[in-house]
């Protein structure tokens, strides 16, 4: 299966502009995540004209995946790998293997917009949090929050995740980072960019029963 975007001209014309490609955004990004904050990452898909670039009609999740016949980027990779895996696909989406470095906690944008506002007030440690173009807001936070979810807002009191629109991501899943597209909708963006002093990310339960009660609040 090949990968492709705007059609095999688009994808030789990116071919022939190797110089350019190797000054994108996506290259810089993946170099420091790879780099820097030893995140592993995956070339994913993009939504092109309403169908995904995996070339797959029935795509369950068009431009949101991470693409299977393509090999993923190591943590530690350097901005010279980062670059010729973006020449080989140019176009693909910068996607965040989920469970190795950090899991995810999923909360609608306006309630971890809010959140982290009385976080940082609070002086709790926290990590890379980003906004997707779907309204939705993720904390990365220290891996195994995903399974163990469920039990620590019931130690504190909440019964429900789902009802909270709270939700956990570990092992196994991916999420778009920015400067990415998702979906055809738009960007990924930082609500709070990684540094050097969120480099390890915070054990959830320092997180969750504020995240809880603004969702509570929110009703979101």
């Amino acid at each position: 299966m090949g990968f492709t975007i705007g059609g095999n001209r688009e994808i030789r014309s990116g071919a022939r502009r190797r110089g350019r490609s190797s000054r994108s955004p996506e290259c810089t990004a993946v170099a420091e995540y790879t780099g820097l904050w030893g995140w592993d990452v995956v070339r994913g898909a993009r939504a092109v004209g309403g169908a995904c670039s995996c070339g797959r009609r029935d795509c369950p999740a068009p431009g949101a995946h991470p693409l299977d016949f393509a090999p993923g980027i190591p943590a530690g990779a350097t901005l010279d790998e980062a670059t010729r895996a973006w020449t080989e696909m140019p176009g693909a989406a910068v996607m965040l293997a989920v469970g190795h470095a950090f899991d995810v906690i999923e909360v609608a944008e306006q309630v971890g917009r809010r959140a982290l506002v009385r976080l940082e007030r609070m002086g709790v440690p926290l990590g890379p949090v980003t906004a997707t173009p779907e309204g939705r807001a993720h904390f990365f936070v220290a891996p195994g929050a995903a399974a163990d979810l469920p039990g620590l807002l019931y130690r504190m009191g909440w019964d429900d995740p789902a009802s909270l629109g709270l939700r956990g991501l570990g092992a196994g899943t991916h999420i778009t980072a920015p400067p990415s597209d998702r979906g055809g909708l738009g960007p990924v963006r930082w609500l709070r960019p990684p540094a050097l002093d969120t480099a390890t990310p915070p054990e959830a339960r320092l997180l969750l029963g504020t995240l809880a009660y603004v969702a509570h609040r929110s009703g979101v």
